[in-house]
């Protein structure tokens, strides 16, 4: 093979590498305003209406928003919490939601990604749905 063909298809390969580079950061950039958005409006608003509810209920949950996410995190144990995160590693960003639940000396932890839509297109129900499915494991004590 020709060093000629072969480093124009090495630049190429380069070139082709920081367009990918630059449309993914973006991507990044207008997911973290949409996420920013929808934090604020929809999913914090919402965390605290479920934290009141389950304290109402017996059951010590707190709030907080620790860098650009929300966390409904046990009084009890500081261990125990569902949030929700902005995951820009893949292809497409995603909202995640992260639950992790010690029992004893077992940890057990999840990921999955919150709806089926983009995040400007999630709504209160999505991110409900999950809530609900997490918090099951932690009122069944």
């Amino acid at each position: 093979m020709e060093i000629s063909d072969v480093r124009k298809r090495v630049l190429r390969a380069i070139d082709r590498a920081k367009r990918s580079a630059a449309d993914r950061r973006a991507r990044a950039d207008q997911a973290a305003l949409e996420y920013d958005t929808f934090l604020d409006g929809v999913a914090v608003p919402l965390f605290r209406q479920i934290a009141s509810v389950l304290r109402a209920e017996g059951y010590p949950f707190s709030v907080s928003t620790p860098g650009g996410s929300v966390r409904l995190m046990s009084d009890r144990s500081g261990d125990d919490y569902v949030e929700l995160v902005l995951d820009t590693s893949g292809s497409e960003p995603t909202v995640t939601g992260c639950s992790r639940r010690s029992r004893g000396r077992r940890v057990i932890e999840s990921e999955q990604p919150i709806g089926t839509s983009a995040i400007r297109d999630l709504t209160e129900e999505d991110v409900l749905s999950f809530l609900l499915r997490e918090l099951e494991a932690f009122v069944e004590r």
